[in-house]
């Protein structure tokens, strides 16, 4: 299992690598499959790949049915559980050949066959738009690819289940692989959120919140709830399942509009010119990815170790808690909190006014959790002092977290806006990760914090 720090900067240096491409080669462009006449397929986006996964699914148990202390036993089962789950999946056989030559070199026979051999619910037609991102997933992106099949073994059964109870085709689990590389804070260039890239727009539509404190287009249930019900809108929408994606990615006025460009074209394929750069390497990467998680070791493509814990177990939290106050009571990494809670902006659980919300732990951490709440809850006045009101006449004090977003004007410093708003320049650099305080945008934003 990897350090906290080695994961953070390991899921650091696969985004960079992701945004930037210096040390991947993206999938095939345009030039490359016909000529120097063609625009480039811009698939800047969908760099990513995949595998199997069994591992044990996270839990969702009421308070009141959890013991004082988790049964040790069990904790050890558990976690034994989740990596046999692993080795059994990973060292499984090829599907149904073993041909070892360069994927350069494999016959087209090969992988249709191949393909074929999965027996999806989604069409996964080949050509040689096909092919060449299916080479470029299985020889220049092997690292990505590496890392996706660690991160799989935990996120893929979320998905899975999800999936299951909508009555999708499992498949589509290789959408959030292609959108953001199953990393769960990643951001697009465009403002596209989470593993499955939401929008804000879209994100709101389906019921995610997103504020100051949460944004739950972070959060790997709730995204998944609300990315299959998209899905599912989408299939319903065209009928075709390979127009859904191109959809998703693109938006349906895109893909109507492709649609009425192609005089009559009614599948992917028939519309591929006219669909924007981006979506036209889309539905190929979803069909390669789809063959390398399957085969993955017919390419010599092994997978990093799971950079979050595989047995994990998930309490509801009724009151407002910084992550802090867990950390420092019980131990637990701050950084495993925060991979296993990616949808806390500020390491804030803003449960107030009624509210509750989920809190994922390493399930060996639940029993410790237990043990020590009325300690953990004793700290408040530690981590959350600046969002508590005054206490009066030995009441328990309330906790108030609204904010208002300040906008940066000519001659405006972080003394002049912190004295404006009776705050201090300590807080507003820690509320909005500032991290050179003499360089403030005129048109920059703030966010303001009331008691």
């Amino acid at each position: 299992m990897l350090g906290a720090a080695a994961q953070s900067q390991d899921e650091d240096a696969i985004l960079e690598a992701l945004k930037k491409g210096n040390s991947v080669a993206p999938p095939p462009t345009e030039q490359e499959l016909y000529g120097d006449d063609e625009e480039e397929v811009d698939a800047e986006e969908n760099n990513l790949l995949v595998a199997d996964s069994v591992a044990m699914r996270p839990t969702t148990l009421p308070n009141d049915s959890l013991p004082l202390a988790m049964d040790s036993v069990l904790c050890a089962w558990a976690e034994k559980h989740a990596f046999m789950a692993r080795e059994m999946v990973i060292g499984e056989p090829p599907v149904i050949d073993s041909v070892d030559v360069a994927a350069g070199d494999i016959p087209d026979s090969v992988y249709v066959n191949r393909l074929m051999a999965i027996g999806s619910a989604i069409p996964l037609s080949y050509n040689n738009v096909v092919r060449q991102y299916i080479i470029s997933y299985t020889t220049r992106n092997k690292q990505v690819i590496s890392n996706a099949l660690g991160r799989s073994l935990y996120y893929f059964p979320i998905f899975e289940a999800e999936l299951d109870t909508q009555g999708l085709p499992i498949e589509l689990r290789m959408v959030p692989v292609i959108e953001s590389a199953l990393i769960p804070k990643a951001r697009s260039r465009v403002g596209a959120s989470g593993l499955w890239q939401f929008m804000y727009g879209t994100s709101k539509g389906y019921g995610l919140e997103v504020s100051s404190f949460i944004d739950q287009r972070f959060d790997p249930i709730l995204s998944t709830k609300a990315a299959c019900k998209f899905l599912k809108h989408l299939y319903n929408t065209y009928g075709d399942w390979m127009l859904a994606l191109a959809a998703y990615n693109c938006g349906p006025g895109n893909v109507n509009k492709a649609l009425r460009r192609a005089e009559g074209g009614k599948t992917f394929w028939d519309i591929y010119p006219y669909l924007p750069r981006e979506t036209r390497g889309y539905v190929p990467a979803f069909i390669a990815t789809t063959y390398a998680y399957t085969y993955h070791q017919q390419h010599d493509i092994k997978p990093i170790e799971p950079p979050v814990p595989l047995a994990v177990d998930t309490l509801r939290i009724n009151r407002i808690m910084h992550l802090e106050q867990i950390s420092s009571t019980i131990g637990t990494p701050i950084d495993v909190l925060r991979a296993l809670n990616p949808q806390y902006k500020q390491d804030i659980i803003p449960a107030v006014r009624g509210r509750s919300y989920s809190l994922v732990l390493p399930l060996t951490e639940v029993g410790k959790f237990l043990d020590h709440e009325p300690a953990i809850m004793g700290k408040d006045t530690i981590y959350l002092a600046e969002y508590m009101s005054p206490i009066k006449n030995g009441e328990i004090p309330t906790f108030v977290i609204d904010s208002k977003t300040h906008v940066v004007k000519s001659g405006e410093n972080l003394s002049i806006i912190a004295k404006k708003y009776n705050v201090t320049v300590k807080q507003l650099i820690k509320w909005n990760n500032i991290k050179n305080p003499s360089k403030l945008r005129v048109g920059q934003k703030l966010e303001i914090f009331f008691k």
